[in-house]
């Protein structure tokens, strides 16, 4: 198994579990060493997860990540240039939405935390006879992404200003969800 592949593993046990999990256990459960855990969540809190090690194991601290939902614009061919840049500067990519006049908020999930996650999103799309959701409303489509903290969020917004990615509500579009005018 690959070491990103077992760490968003272990990341979702610790979300999933009702009890402080082991290293012991999490070791048994990939087949590894312990220690092999242990660097594992190490790496994980470099990444900004709140992990706490407890007498009878981790747990995953599940407070609420600050939150911020950008109105974007692009090519297909900037999809995977706009997915990259949030995730390099420490975001997670929770979903995409459109509002349609007609249809309203359509919304699909998305979880895309690394490079990894966005190369298999792009191999998915590409692969299949599947569409961008951004294509049923021209191109504009919205993200919410969390962070770590707020400046993250910033570096983030900031970034997709300067890539062009960025675009400015219309006038049947919700206006709480515009941050910078």
């Amino acid at each position: 198994m690959k070491v990103q592949i077992r760490r968003d593993e272990i990341l979702t046990r610790l979300n999933l579990a009702d009890a402080p999990v082991s290293a012991t256990a999490l070791a048994s459960i990939f087949g590894v060493s312990r220690q092999i855990i242990v660097k594992d969540i190490s790496a994980l809190r470099e990444e900004g997860y709140a992990i706490n090690a407890l007498s009878k194991g981790y747990v995953l601290d599940k407070k609420p990540s600050p939150t911020r939902v950008f109105k974007t614009i692009h090519s297909d061919e900037d999809v995977e240039r706009e997915l990259n840049l949030i995730v390099d500067l420490g975001g997670v990519v929770e979903d995409v939405f459109i509002y349609h006049k007609a249809y309203n908020k359509v919304s699909a999930e998305m979880n895309i935390r690394t490079r990894l996650d966005v190369s298999k999103f792009i191999e998915n799309i590409t692969s299949g006879k599947s569409h961008l959701l951004k294509n049923v409303t021209s191109g504009y489509h919205y993200h919410t992404v969390t962070a770590k903290d707020t400046e993250t969020l910033d570096l983030i917004e900031d970034s997709l200003w300067k890539a062009g990615f960025l675009a400015k509500l219309r006038e049947f579009e919700p206006v709480e969800i515009d941050r910078k005018k």
